[in-house]
């Protein structure tokens, strides 16, 4: 039995305006094939299947037209848990008619922990059985008090995560003994999770939300139960083993999210089950648009774009200009060298430029240059807010922040 781990797919997401649909069109079909080529019985995608809650058409039509291309394949079930950028409920709308197709999906918790244990069977015989948790939400695993400090709702909800774990994982467990009393053998369990582990890595700017209040985002391995065979995690866009356990681990995103990830290869996790253990091995995504990240003075700039060009490249191009000079015009410099080629600039910083207009004049700055998090700590800046208060004011105003992006605009 063969099962192939992949998350974080983020489709309808753009890079500094461009769309990016050919890319992720290309990840799909790249993904098909490799199904086939491999005669992957089982697909987990944990979770952030889409980039938004509300995803455009396009998006939709890939996620589908995938769907039903992988049902036609070798592979017998895929499992879907919802990460922190979907919506549950419009993951869940079509999981009736999905699950005819052998698509099984959980966009949220559910009240009867049962609903995230799944068997899934070849023929008459079951084959694995899946603990399909998807992202909690704070609300889902967190009763607040009042006057709690951050301390007291950090630990409330990293033992809300335990507790749901233990949970699905004692049915699970229960399930598997009856089989095995059944004469079915030991069927091993499988489980998915949408969380920041503890010791996993990040890139600055990968745009990797903070999924809870505090440093709870940081759950450590011990809270997920010994007999998960393999855990298929979600979140974090690094492929990476968490806490030095081979069988928990995050696949990462399929493509570049960013310019900080152009140099990192993108991988899924193949999981065979031919014995007792899991044998487990990465396999790599290609690049499907390169990405360049050029910093430095204006003649190595330039002769770095020069050599590119003469290779015939068509990467996407990232510029940061760090010379002494002031060089006002940079960007028509730069499309000058370009020309006749098949390379873009998507973003350019000109530093010299930058730090020039903010010594100048701050106030010129816009909301566009800055993050939610930015303009709270300007407000307290600007109230002359103590030190000592602000630890409690960040917590309650990120606490807020995190509610609104967990809002399920779908919902009715």
């Amino acid at each position: 039995m063969k099962i192939l781990h992949t998350s974080d797919w983020h489709l309808g997401r753009s890079l500094y305006g461009r769309k990016r649909y050919e890319e992720f069109s290309a990840f799909l079909d790249w993904l098909v094939e490799t199904i086939r080529k491999e005669q992957i019985h089982i697909l987990l995608v944990a979770g952030d299947i889409f980039d938004t809650s509300t995803p455009g058409n396009r998006a939709q039509e890939l996620y589908y037209s995938f769907l039903s291309q992988v049902s036609g394949t070798c592979c017998r079930h895929i499992v879907i848990t919802g990460g922190n950028h979907d919506s549950p409920s419009f993951l869940d709308a079509p999981k009736g008619l999905l699950k005819a197709m052998n698509v099984y999906v959980t966009g949220s918790r559910t009240e009867d922990p049962g609903d995230q244990v799944l068997l899934l069977q070849k023929g008459d015989d079951p084959e694995l059985i899946v603990c399909a948790v998807p992202y909690l939400r704070d609300r889902d695993i967190r009763t607040a008090s009042p006057g709690e400090t951050l301390d007291e709702k950090n630990r409330k909800l990293v033992e809300g995560v335990r507790q749901h774990y233990q949970d699905v994982c004692r049915i699970a467990q229960e399930l598997q003994s009856r089989l095995s009393e059944e004469g079915k053998g030991l069927i091993p369990i499988a489980a998915t999770g949408h969380l920041f582990a503890a010791g996993g890595r990040t890139l600055e700017g990968d745009g990797v939300r903070e999924l809870y209040v505090g440093s709870l985002a940081h759950v450590g391995v011990d809270v997920f139960p010994s007999c998960i065979d393999y855990l298929a995690l979600g979140h974090l866009h690094i492929p990476q083993a968490v806490g030095g356990r081979e069988h928990i681990r995050y696949s990462g995103s399929p493509i570049a999210m960013g310019f900080n990830e152009a140099s990192q290869q993108k991988k899924v996790v193949l999981i065979d089950f031919a014995g007792a253990q899991p044998d487990i091995r990465e396999l790599p995504i290609p690049c499907f648009q390169p990405l360049v990240s050029l910093s430095g003075s204006l003649e190595g700039i330039l002769s770095s774009l020069v050599s590119l060009k003469m290779e015939g490249s068509s990467a996407w191009v990232e510029v940061e200009y760090t010379g002494t000079e002031v060089v006002p015009n940079l960007r028509d410099l730069l499309e000058e060298t370009l020309d006749g080629g098949d390379l873009e600039i998507l973003r350019i910083k000109n530093r010299r430029v930058m730090e020039g207009i903010i010594r100048r004049a701050s106030h010129e700055e816009t909301l566009d240059d800055l993050d939610v998090k930015d303009v709270f700590q300007r407000c307290l800046d600007a109230y002359e807010v103590p030190e000592g208060e602000r630890e409690e004011l960040d917590a309650s105003y990120n606490e807020i922040i995190l509610s609104l992006q967990e809002d399920d605009r779908n919902a009715e």
